[in-house]
C-alpha cells in the first residue's frame, strides 16, 4: 500500500511524548500525531485518549521530503457537517461547579429580605465557589505527580 496524503489507515501507537503520538504504519513507515490531532476537543493529557500498544485510525495530512509524516486522529472520522456548530467539552471544573451551583435562597419572611438573610446568602455563595476554588487548586496540584 502505498501512503499518500489524505489516506485514511490503520496503525498502532508505538510511542507517547508530552507534543503527541509516534503511530506505525504499514511498510514498516511510522508518522506522528500532534497532540492538537488527536481529538476535537482540547487534549491537555494525551494518555487520556491514546495509549502504546493501541491501534488508532488515522489520516495522512502531509509527507516531508526529509520522509516525516504528518498525521491526524481527529480527522480520519467521519467529518462533521460544515454547518453544525462546533461544540466543546466542559472542564471538569466546569461541570462539577454546574452540579453544585448553589440553591436560590428565597427569605421566610415575606417582603424585602433583613441583614441576617443577605448575609445567609452571601455565605451560602461564598462557601460554594471557595470549595470550587480548592477543588480546582487541588486538581491543578495532583496533575503533575500523576504517572
Amino acid at each position: 500500500m502505498h501512503l499518500e496524503v489524505g489516506a485514511v489507515l490503520e496503525g498502532r501507537v508505538t510511542g507517547i511524548t508530552a507534543f503527541g503520538a509516534f503511530v506505525a504504519l504499514p511498510e514498516g513507515k511510522s508518522g506522528l500525531i500532534h497532540i492538537s490531532e488527536v481529538a476535537n476537543t482540547y487534549v491537555n493529557d494525551i494518555h487520556e485518549f491514546l495509549s502504546v500498544g493501541q491501534t488508532v485510525r488515522v489520516r495522512v495530512l502531509s509527507i516531508s521530503p526529509e520522509g516525516k509524516i504528518s498525521l491526524s486522529a481527529k480527522r480520519a472520522a467521519d467529518p462533521a457537517p460544515a454547518n453544525a456548530p462546533r461544540q466543546s467539552a466542559p472542564r471538569p471544573a466546569e461541570r462539577e461547579a454546574e452540579a453544585r451551583a448553589p440553591q436560590v435562597y428565597v427569605p421566610t419572611k415575606s417582603g424585602d429580605p433583613n441583614f441576617e438573610d443577605k448575609l445567609k446568602r452571601f455565605m451560602q455563595v461564598s462557601d460554594s465557589k471557595m470549595s470550587g476554588n480548592r477543588l480546582f487548586e487541588n486538581q491543578k496540584r495532583s496533575r503533575g505527580r500523576r504517572k
